[in-house]
């Protein structure tokens, strides 16, 4: 009787592990879902108005180099929203932010995202 016991425990710990991988299986190809709803497109809509960031001498005497991936939220009127850095060297993150901020899009007909990058160079290009 207790091996029988034994038996049926082992049994139901292997079908709730098959289970387990089963569903961690499932996972991996199921999207969640989004609480916050839907984020814009990303597109490559035309800048009207493109600045340039600072490049602090203090960097530019020391000859630092770095590059600033980051995407634009830009609004349907072309301004920009907000702006999430990527990637890239995080001295030149907030001189890229600032600059992409004043940056001006043409309209269109929805809220889009754009990705730009900005490389920093000691060096004139």
């Amino acid at each position: 009787m207790e091996f029988r016991s034994r038996e049926i425990c082992n049994s139901v710990r292997i079908v709730k592990l098959v289970w387990c991988f089963v569903l961690l299986f499932l996972s991996l190809f199921v999207q969640p879902f989004s609480l916050h709803g839907q984020s814009a497109p990303k597109t490559s809509r035309k800048v009207m108005v493109r600045v340039q960031p600072d490049y602090p001498d203090f960097f530019k005497n020391g000859h630092f180099q770095g590059r600033v991936v980051a995407e634009a939220t830009v609004l349907p009127n072309g301004n920009v929203s907000s702006i999430e850095v990527k990637s890239g060297n995080p001295m030149f993150a907030e001189f890229a932010s600032k600059a992409l901020m004043k940056w001006k899009y043409a309209p269109g007909p929805e809220k889009t995202v754009e990705e730009v990058t900005f490389n920093f160079s000691s060096t004139p290009d």
